[in-house]
């Protein structure tokens, strides 16, 4: 399968470059960067790669679109996609509403995946404490996530997910119970996020369910970037082969 990578020269798209790079399945097809060729890209780049910042030649060049890059640039894709329609990987966070609508809009042509992290052991962790927050209905749900100093959306993108999660479970309305910030005595059914930014953490998130004489937290850490490459790619692999739709991580994993 042909990929094409969007986002190539940030971290996770430099290490998904390496990952497809040892591959026999998947082949670097076309990757697109917005300025000049970094240093860094420019040593892990095969040959055979087609490299462009043409948005509607990068499109054409793949048959399916990883995406690790930023909400305004993943608009500009999803507006060329939509006239030359491709399976999309994205892990991309941050999303406004128009891009989340243009993200519906594609998954009507071509199938569609986005999350906001591509681990394993988050698919199954996002599961687990739809689980705890159903069952522990009386206990307070604070989520604290931790990242290196240089993140930019806080709370992470996880982070929300999981309290998406939680809210859902409990069939509560998340936007009504979202406490970003805390500067008062915590209210009623409220889901409370904390964000650490510091060092190089690649990421660490923990949900906690809050009782009177008892408590549980359930924790997640990531210690290598290159879980999320290489989870961008076995969901390609999967998601190639699906019918039009908008897709889930929990869709591939956690089933059972």
């Amino acid at each position: 399968m042909d990929i094409g990578v969007f986002g190539a020269s940030g971290k996770v798209g430099r290490l998904l470059i390496q990952e497809i790079k040892k591959t026999a399945d998947l082949n670097l097809s076309s990757v697109f960067v917005r300025k000049n060729l970094t240093p860094a890209l420019v040593q892990i780049l095969p040959e055979s790669a087609f490299v462009t910042n043409n948005l509607e030649q990068f499109v054409q060049h793949c048959q399916l679109v990883i995406d690790f890059s930023l909400s305004n640039a993943l608009s500009s894709l999803l507006d060329i996609l939509s006239q030359h329609p491709l399976p999309l990987v994205s892990g991309t966070t941050g999303l406004d509403m128009q891009s989340w609508d243009k993200l519906q809009n594609l998954a009507k042509h071509v199938p569609v995946l986005h999350t906001s992290n591509m681990s394993l052991g988050m698919a199954v962790l996002n599961k687990v404490v739809a689980s705890v927050a159903k069952n522990l209905k009386e206990a307070d749900i604070e989520i604290i996530e931790t990242h290196h100093r240089y993140k930019k959306d806080a709370p992470s993108g996880s982070a929300l997910t999981l309290g998406k999660t939680c809210a859902q479970a409990r069939n509560l309305e998340f936007q009504e119970i979202y406490a970003p910030k805390r500067d008062a005595q915590r209210q009623e059914k409220e889901i409370g996020f904390a964000s650490v930014r510091g060092g190089d953490v690649v990421g660490k998130h923990v949900v906690g369910f809050y009782l009177d004489g008892e408590y549980l937290e359930l924790t997640h850490v990531v210690t290598e970037r290159s879980i999320f490459a290489k989870g961008a790619l076995e969901v390609a692999r999967w998601l190639v082969s699906q019918p039009p739709g908008f897709y889930s991580i929990e869709n591939l994993y956690a089933k059972g």
